[in-house]
């Protein structure tokens, strides 16, 4: 066996230095004298030539995992110039020389001292010599030679990992890739099958399959839902040697989980689902919640909830709570028990995204109805608007009803209400309201200039249950009357020029009222009735509400009179004509040659031009003369005389007897005719005054049609008011004033007889005014809810 062994390894010698070892040879050995050259003759006539091989050894394999109990023989070295007598000597040098591989340096022997490895190291490669022992010199060139690993199969085959983990969309066609797992083996793949790897499945059968040689693992089951099942252990096995029996083999485990697909729709639990709610709920409050349940998770579960129809859809409103995916009912709009107390929904509930590979198996929603009871709740008043505007003129008297508020109770039991005024938004006390059938009226004067706008606010409250009330904001606007006559704007400081000419403007000036009539102002300037020529100055009217002052003479003198007075009539176009008279005073000034002035000091005047006292007595006669004129004038205007107005033999004043009683009121007519006064047209038209000229200022008069509907002691106020301010009626009249007491009495009766049976509770706030001793009186008796704070 022996024997065998050597005549392999020498042929394998004689092939190896045939190919590899020639280059050694040619490079170390060209020189030395024991070789010899064998030429052969080749057809182009040249010689080749053949190195005699010196170095002897065998080409070495040795078998990894050696467990015998002596060492492992690897090979022999041994050269021609070894006559066998000893004198050379083997040296081994390179890769494990020493510690893996020890030589026989006498025989050339080598061994292997250690059990190998081949997945450590496949090859290693060494270097030997041959010396001389006496002389130290080489016998032959150091040369290198290779011992390979031969691999047997001690590795098992490995995964990459220890654990996968891979999905897998649910409902998959069978086939369908899921991950692919790889294994290795360590041993020699060039050399028999130990690492030839075949894959297997031992866990996870029917549901998937594996490719036993791409290690692709797919499903193997059609249609698999992740509602019934969604994660699975796969386990896979990898075996070398091709798969054969006494391979070896590692496994791995693949957890691989089935993702959602939106396959299937949202479903109600119940049918019908049931609420309530209070009538007076706030828009917007949540009544309650439904839920459709959807198998699937994520966006595939997301659920949209919508009104279809029924009685209620503009009633309630539904939202869909990202959240909880649940549907979520509101009130859309005010619920009123007396109007509806049942509505019914139809609510739909469906996915927000459809997978379309599944919309064959139906619609992806579903519907549920939805019944909403109203609650019947005591609600407060309720009043007919949002908020009042009432328009009061400012002359309205006292005790007058300007507007009224109107409120009712929403309940069915439909209580009594009344009404009271916020004292807190009326601290002056100047409006009442009915406290039965909500009528405002004023309690004192009302005043336009001094506040154009009154805010109150009003108070409707349930008789039989004080705490429902509601409040209602009253906007009183005061229309202006024209009750301001207009006055000059400012102090004028006017002057004019001693040099001044004839028409020259010396002063502009302007008006101011307190009224603002709704088609703006319009003033007119006059001189006054009692002047209407004045020798001095001239009045012009602008028609721009200002008026210019202009020179009508050529020339002033201080020296004469160093002081004008100008009286200015202005006059409205509202109705009642409003008028007054303003003075302008007028001083004399010097001036210089531009106009400016320069002096008007009386004082430097009487030394500059030394007046004698003669002139100074003559300025005292002008302004005595002018005193006395005025005051000829205010006799004369109280002495003039009118016309009567009814030409009659008999006089009707003559009829007028005065008795210290009553009378018999609107039936006494015996004295005069009432009926008259309630029939305006049968009036006289007004007349003239006869000793007076007509002038532009009556032109512009005009009358307002205020006897329709009226009554006659207001039509009499109104008429003496009329003629007191009209300067073109007579100086007196003969118009009859009666006690008429009027069609009916705010107050009504005063007698407290019939308090007991009376609806409306008494005022009695006036006796905390009487003093101390009604005290008790006074506490006895509460004042009117509409005089509460």
């Amino acid at each position: 066996m022996r024997t065998y062994h050597c005549l392999s390894l020498f042929i394998w010698t004689y092939m190896y230095h045939t190919t590899d070892a020639i280059p050694f040879q040619e490079k170390g050995n060209s020189d030395l004298p024991s070789g010899r050259i064998v030429g052969l003759t080749q057809d182009d006539g040249k010689m080749l030539h053949r190195t005699k091989r010196g170095w002897m050894w065998n080409q070495f394999f040795l078998l990894e995992e050696y467990t015998g109990t002596d060492t492992q023989y690897v090979g022999k070295l041994h050269t021609d110039q070894d006559k066998g007598d000893g004198n050379l000597k083997y040296i081994l040098t390179g890769d494990g020389a020493g510690s893996l591989f020890v030589i026989d340096e006498n025989t050339g022997d080598i061994h292997a001292a250690k059990k190998l490895d081949r997945e450590e190291k496949s090859l290693y490669v060494l270097r030997a010599k041959a010396i001389d022992r006496k002389t130290g010199r080489q016998v032959e060139p150091e040369s290198e030679f290779i011992i390979k690993i031969h691999d047997i199969n001690d590795n098992e085959p490995k995964f990459t990992k220890d654990l996968y983990t891979a999905s897998v969309p649910e409902m998959s066609g069978v086939g369908t890739s899921v991950i692919q797992v790889t294994a290795t083996d360590a041993d020699d793949a060039n050399y028999g099958n130990s690492a030839k790897v075949v894959y297997s499945i031992l866990q996870g059968q029917p549901y998937f399959s594996v490719d036993p040689e791409s290690g692709i693992i797919k499903t193997a089951l059609p249609d698999m839902s992740r509602e019934n099942r969604e994660q699975y252990q796969v386990v896979i096995q990898a075996k070398d040697m091709g798969g054969q029996m006494g391979g070896l083999s590692g496994t791995t485990t693949v957890n691989i989980t089935l993702t959602d697909v939106n396959n299937n729709p949202p479903r109600f639990p119940q049918s019908t689902y049931q609420f309530h709610s209070p009538e007076s709920v706030p828009l917007g409050t949540p009544l309650g919640r439904i839920k459709a349940n959807d198998p699937d998770v994520g966006e595939n579960a997301e659920v949209e909830y919508s009104i279809a129809e029924g009685d209620g859809a503009d009633m309630f409103d539904v939202i869909t709570d990202k959240d909880t995916q649940e549907g979520i009912i509101t009130v859309k709009q005010n619920l009123d028990f007396e109007n509806k107390m049942l509505y019914t929904l139809k609510v739909d509930a469906s996915n927000t995204h459809p997978d379309p590979r599944f919309l064959h198996l139906g619609p992806f929603k579903d519907t549920a109805v939805v019944k909403i009871s109203v609650e019947d709740i005591d609600e407060p008043p309720v009043f007919s608007k949002v908020f009042y505007l009432i328009e009061v003129d400012e002359d309205v008297k006292e005790g007058s009803i300007i507007g009224q508020v109107t409120a009712y109770d929403p309940d069915a039991v439909n209580n009594l209400i009344k009404y009271s005024v916020d004292r807190h938004t009326d601290m002056d006390r100047i409006f009442s309201i009915h406290s039965e059938n909500g009528s405002i009226f004023t309690l004192k004067p009302l005043d336009r200039e001094s506040t154009p706008w009154h805010n109150i606010t009003v108070i409707a409250t349930e008789i039989n249950n004080s705490k429902q009330s509601s409040h209602i904001p009253v906007f009183i606007r005061i229309l202006d009357i024209n009750d301001h006559a207009p006055e000059l704007a400012m102090y004028y400081e006017t002057f004019v020029c001693e040099n001044a000419k004839p028409g020259q403007l010396i002063q502009t000036v302007s008006v101011m009222d307190k009224d603002d009539p709704p088609r703006g102002h319009k003033f007119f300037f006059e001189p006054v009735p009692e002047f209407p020529l004045n020798p001095n100055f001239t009045i012009v009217d602008n028609k721009d509400n200002t008026a210019g002052i202009m020179t009508r003479k050529d020339g002033y003198s201080r020296n004469k009179m160093s002081t004008y007075l100008l009286p200015i009539l202005i006059f409205d176009n509202d109705y009642p004509i409003q008028s007054s008279t303003g003075t302008l005073t007028i001083r004399v000034c010097a001036c210089d040659n531009q106009g400016n002035m320069q002096s008007c000091n009386a004082e430097a005047l009487v030394l500059s031009a030394g007046l004698s006292t003669g002139a100074l007595i003559a300025i005292l006669l002008c302004v005595i003369i002018l005193l006395v004129l005025v005051v000829l004038f205010a006799a004369l205007k109280r002495q003039r005389k009118k016309e009567p107005l009814i030409i009659s033999k008999d006089d009707v004043r003559d009829n007028i007897v005065t008795y210290n009683d009553e009378g018999g009121g609107e039936e006494d007519t015996q004295a005069f005719d009432i009926g008259t006064l309630r029939n305006p047209e049968a009036r006289e038209d007004s007349k003239l005054r006869r000793d007076v000229m007509p002038e532009t200022i009556f032109q512009i008069r005009r009358t307002v049609p205020l006897w329709e509907n009226i009554d006659v002691q207001d039509f009499i106020h109104r008429r003496l008011k009329e003629n007191d301010s009209d300067p073109s009626a007579p100086p007196y009249d003969s118009l009859a004033t009666y006690a008429y007491e009027g069609n009916d009495s705010i107050a009504d009766s005063l007698s407290s007889l019939e308090s007991l049976t009376a609806d409306c509770n008494q005022d009695y706030d006036y006796l905390s005014d009487w003093g101390p001793r009604f005290k008790k009186l006074a506490d006895m008796y509460g004042g009117d809810d509409s005089d509460r704070d």
